[in-house]
């Protein structure tokens, strides 16, 4: 079964360019030009993947970002006209899974989407990596902390699944870059602060008294692989 990709973008001509280049692409596409019907529609309709812009009339995609990241891993891409870096880490920050700013080439977004997609698909075997505690399941897409789910982004999963696969290896941040999001965009290493830091949050909720990911100055990150020698 294609991919379903739900774009919500209130400017028509983007939202069909974007459609005509997908469906292009085998993917199925569905048009929402509002905020306001986003929640609603994935509540009933099964969706893999959400293109997601940023000045929406009814809900703005920020806000409709963070909401949804409350119950849902739903892989987000925001679409915007807005270039700075302070809102490409707010979206990022809220949990959005890539952004990508306007103007932008629609084979530019054809390709983000497929490669969100391959990390959010699961291998064809079922594969588990624990260490303590801490599991993570490939097949499932699941993180969790004595057996209760931690509810993680696809690129909050992938860099965790990267480290614990290579604990106490430090991987820079380009290097986190191409292997977690397929693809490597001068100015995007900070992006994966943004990602690391939600990635803290969410564990420290779990296992307050452990430092798992460890920040390496100057070059980027790594799995803490002594977290769990005494007790948590």
């Amino acid at each position: 079964m294609s991919d379903h990709i739900l774009i919500v973008e209130d400017e028509e001509k983007i939202a069909l360019l974007i459609r005509d280049y997908l469906e292009a692409e085998g993917f199925v596409t569905t048009i929402l030009d509002r905020g306001d019907l986003v929640e609603s529609y994935i509540a009933k309709t099964p969706v893999d993947l959400i293109l997601l812009d940023v000045m929406l009339p009814g809900k703005d995609g920020l806000t409709l970002c963070r909401d949804i990241r409350k119950t849902s891993s739903l892989p987000v891409i925001m679409l915007t006209a807005r270039v700075s870096e302070i809102d490409r880490l707010v979206g990022l920050e809220l949990g959005s899974d890539d952004y990508i700013c306007k103007p932008f080439s629609p084979r530019e977004v054809v390709a983000r989407v497929k490669a969100v997609l391959r990390r959010t698909s699961p291998p064809a075997r079922e594969t588990e990596i624990a260490i303590g505690p801490l599991a993570l399941n490939e097949d499932r897409h699941t993180c969790t902390v004595d057996n209760k789910e931690v509810t993680l982004t696809p690129n909050e999963f992938g860099i965790l699944r990267l480290l614990m696969a290579h604990p106490g290896k430090v991987f820079s941040r380009s290097e986190l870059l191409d292997k977690v999001q397929g693809y490597h965009f001068e100015g995007y290493e900070r992006t994966v602060d943004s990602h690391v830091k939600n990635l803290r949050k969410k564990l420290a909720a779990r296992l307050p008294k452990v430092q798992l990911i460890l920040s390496v100055y100057g070059i980027g990150y790594k799995l803490n692989d002594r977290a769990f020698d005494g007790t948590y």
